[in-house]
C-alpha cells in the first residue's frame, strides 16, 4: 500500500503542478473544471447517490454551473468567495456539533446543495489566484506544509484529540504543529516578496486563517464519509482513495485565500 501511495504521488503531484502553472486561459479553466467535476462525482456518492446515473446527473449540474460562472464572468467576482465563506462557517459549526447537528445537513438534497457551495467557489478561487501565480503557489504550499507540520507534531505529541467523533486520528498538537509551519512559510513569503511589516503581519494572519480552514475542509469530508459509512470518497487514485480525499483541504483554503490575499500589500 505504501509503495502504491508513493508511486501515485510521484506521478500525480508533478503533473498537476505542471498543468496548474503551465496552462492559462480556457485550457486552465477546463483543467481545474475537470478536477471539480471528478470531485463532484465523488461528492454525489457522499451525498447519498446510489447509481451512476444519479452521480452523472449531479456532475452535469455542476458543469452547467461552471459554464454559467464562465460566461457571466463570475469567475472574477467576489460573491462566490463570500458564499464559500458562509458555507465554511456553517461547516465549522456542523463539525463541532457532530452528531447533534446532523439533521441540518443529512438530507440528500441538502448535501447536494452543499457540494455546489463548496466546489464551484473552489473553481472560482483557482481562477482568480492564477492571475497571480505566486499566490497560487504559496497557498498550495501553506496547505501542504500545514499538513506536514500537523503529521509530525501529531505523531510526537498527539494525545489530546481534536474531533474524536469525526476523525479520531487528528489531534490538537497536530493543529498547533500545522499552524507553526504556516507562520514559518508566511514569513518566508513576506521576505521573498519584500512585503512591509504591516503586510507581513496580515499575511501571517490570513495564512493562519487559511490553514485552520483547511482543517475544517478535511474534517467536513471525514464527517460526511462517517455518515455515509465509507472509508474513502472514491478509488480514482491508487493507494490514496478518491480525488476529493486529496483536495478536501484545498476546497476550503483556495476560495478563502483568494478572498483575502488582495488585501496584502
Amino acid at each position: 500500500m505504501l509503495k502504491q501511495r508513493v508511486l501515485t504521488a510521484l506521478v500525480i503531484a508533478p503533473l498537476a503542478l505542471v498543468l496548474l502553472f503551465g496552462l492559462d486561459g480556457g485550457a486552465y479553466a477546463c483543467f481545474v473544471g475537470l478536477i471539480v467535476l471528478a470531485s463532484g462525482w465523488e461528492w454525489a456518492n457522499l451525498a447519498g447517490a446510489e447509481s451512476s446515473k444519479e452521480k452523472a446527473g449531479y456532475v452535469g449540474l455542476l458543469l452547467a454551473g461552471l459554464v454559467l460562472l464562465w460566461v457571466t464572468a463570475s469567475a472574477q467576482a467576489t460573491w462566490p468567495l463570500l458564499l464559500s465563506l458562509v458555507c465554511w462557517m456553517l461547516a465549522l459549526y456542523w463539525v463541532a456539533r457532530y452528531p447533534q447537528a446532523r439533521e441540518q445537513w443529512q438530507g440528500q438534497t441538502r448535501r447536494y446543495i452543499l457540494g455546489f457551495f463548496i466546489l464551484l467557489p473552489c473553481w472560482v478561487g483557482f481562477m482568480q489566484l492564477r492571475e497571480t501565480p505566486w499566490w497560487l503557489f504559496y497557498v498550495l504550499f501553506v496547505v501542504w506544509g500545514a499538513d506536514v507540520g500537523a503529521y509530525f507534531a501529531g505523531r510526537a505529541f498527539g494525545n489530546r484529540k481534536l474531533a474524536p467523533r469525526v476523525s479520531p486520528g487528528k489531534s490538537w498538537a497536530g493543529v498547533y504543529g500545522g499552524l507553526a509551519m504556516t507562520v514559518v512559510l508566511a514569513l518566508i513569503m513576506a521576505g521573498f516578496q519584500q512585503i512591509g511589516l504591516g503586510g507581513a503581519l496580515w499575511l501571517v494572519t490570513i495564512s493562519l486563517i487559511v490553514a485552520l480552514s483547511s482543517v475544517v475542509g478535511d474534517l467536513l469530508e471525514s464527517m460526511l464519509k462517517r455518515h455515509r459509512g465509507v472509508k474513502d470518497s472514491g478509488n480514482l487514485l491508487p493507494g490514496h482513495g478518491g480525488l476529493l480525499d486529496r483536495i478536501d483541504s484545498l476546497t476550503a483554503a483556495i476560495p478563502l485565500f483568494a478572498l483575502l490575499a488582495p488585501w496584502v500589500s
